[in-house]
């Protein structure tokens, strides 16, 4: 009996979404979950007829496949995933692959990819994005961990995952360790502000301009056959246009009360972790635990205050106005995305490819759009770009949307309409541009208080100095150190 070219366990949609993706290309996939029924389900119901092995124990799942063996697994982060490594251990022999596609935290994965390779098998984390649609007909995929692991993967991943115009695969190795699982945190972050963004767009429109779904609905419509264009702006566009069965937008009805899984979260403290101001994609997590608040907010509108939303300026300069805010805001958040990504490159000793990561997002992946071309592109040109917003294409975009971006924060903040996300997006820029911000001040109150010590302008870099503000606090100053 022919064996199985990869095996596969967790059955949820996900899972199974992807078993009959690798099968559709041509590969023979073995099956397991916890739950045996699930197993039954799936090889009577989906997987019937198809080059699918149904299997009810890891060893069987295991004796199944082709050496050297892969298994895949699509179960829940956390704990699951060390206990399944463990049983898995024992089974398998020196070269074996086992590999992690759910959303681990890089950490994790990188203390995992060292504890497989030291029982002599191989480890991959893979970011697989695109939900339930893109594991099925082709997702984003960004694996990392055991190099040597590679060779044996490819042609499964490169083949299930997403292709752009050209059919370049949207799935190429990421690095060492944790590194894939990284990028796809990083993802994640740019998706949470990615969505955010989108929301305070309609929030504005909703709010201000009085405007119905169906009117926003066309306006989202124009908006994805622009610069705009995305998968998030897409479903946006079609979420509106939905009808309830009273024929009224399900949108409105809608409880005004996010969830998150974490990677959002996670995003922003590495961003701590690494010093870098990810302020965009931070608001957009404090803006869905904000709205989880809901009780507490209805609460407070009762008794405080706040200008009531009028307008009676121009309807369209200021759509107009919000367009060119959403793309200024959304290129800013890519920029501090691929920030962190080149810091935190640095810190583990990755060596990321920043227009293949763009690629590799092109397609099938939730964040999807058309200008990740556009950053393909200006890393090509300059592979050490510091800033994607010094590259002359979002340069441009920039001094072109500035305008306009700047009146909504502006009309926001008179009416009274909460946009934290782009808010935060202009205050990077223009903090980003400043060759002076008044951290000289901030310096002098630190050493005031606590002797930290500061650099002097008319001094070359990396000479300390202490003032005795008070004249009773002497001129011992603190150990020097960065937080």
């Amino acid at each position: 009996m022919k064996k199985s070219d990869i095996g596969l366990i967790g059955l949820a949609v996900m899972g199974e979404n992807l078993v009959m993706n690798m099968e559709s290309k041509g590969f023979t996939v073995s099956v397991y979950n916890r739950t045996a029924q699930k197993v039954t389900n799936f090889i009577n119901g989906r997987a019937a007829g198809k080059n699918i092995v149904g299997t009810y124990s890891l060893k069987e799942l295991v004796d199944s496949l082709e050496k050297p063996r892969k298994v895949m697994m699509m179960i829940k982060a956390g704990q699951a995933v060390d206990d399944t490594i463990e049983q898995l251990i024992p089974l398998l022999e020196e070269g074996d692959i086992i590999i992690d596609g759910g959303n681990s935290h890089f950490p994790d994965t990188s203390r995992r990819t060292a504890y497989v390779e030291s029982k002599g098998l191989l480890y991959i984390g893979t970011g697989v994005s695109g939900g339930e649609e893109g594991a099925l007909k082709g997702p984003s995929m960004m694996p990392g961990g055991s190099p040597a692991a590679w060779e044996s993967v490819k042609p499964i991943f490169q083949s299930i995952c997403a292709k752009v115009e050209d059919g370049t695969p949207c799935c190429d190795w990421v690095g060492e360790n944790g590194a894939g699982h990284f990028v796809k945190m990083v993802h994640n972050g740019i998706e949470y502000g990615d969505m955010e963004l989108i929301c305070e767009a309609y929030q504005i429109m909703k709010t201000l301009l009085g405007m119905s779904a169906d009117e926003m609905h066309g306006i989202f419509a124009k908006w994805n056959e622009g610069e705009l264009d995305s998968y998030l702006i897409e479903i946006t566009r079609d979420i509106l246009a939905y009808k309830d069965t009273d024929g009224k937008p399900i949108v409105d009805k809608i409880l005004d009360t996010a969830g998150q899984k974490g990677t959002g979260k996670w995003t922003g403290i590495a961003a701590l972790d690494e010093g870098i101001p990810l302020t965009l994609i931070a608001e957009a997590v404090f803006a869905r635990s904000l709205s989880a608040m809901k009780e507490e907010r209805v609460e407070a509108s009762k008794i405080l205050t706040g200008p009531v939303p009028a307008f009676d300026g121009d309807k369209a300069q200021l759509i107009e106005d919000i367009e060119n805010a959403l793309f200024a805001s959304k290129i800013v958040s890519y920029a501090q995305g691929y920030t962190l990504m080149r810091s935190a490159a640095g810190t583990y000793g990755w060596n990321l490819n920043y227009g293949g990561i763009a690629l590799m997002w092109r397609g099938g992946c939730i964040i999807r759009s058309v200008f990740l071309g556009k950053i393909k592109e200006a890393y090509d040109k300059n592979p050490g770009l510091t800033n994607l917003l010094l590259d002359p294409y979002f340069k441009a975009v920039m001094d072109k949307a500035q305008a306009g971006w700047r009146r909504v924060c502006a009309t926001a903040a008179l009416n009274g309409i909460p946009v934290p996300a782009m808010a935060a997006a202009l205050s990077y820029y223009d903090g980003y541009r400043s060759s002076r911000l008044p951290a000289n001040l901030l310096q002098a109150q630190r050493d005031y208080f606590g002797a930290h010590t500061y650099e002097r302008v008319d001094c070359e870099r990396g000479k300390f100095f202490h003032t005795n503000w008070t004249g009773e606090g002497g001129d011992t100053a603190a150990t020097q150190y960065n937080a």
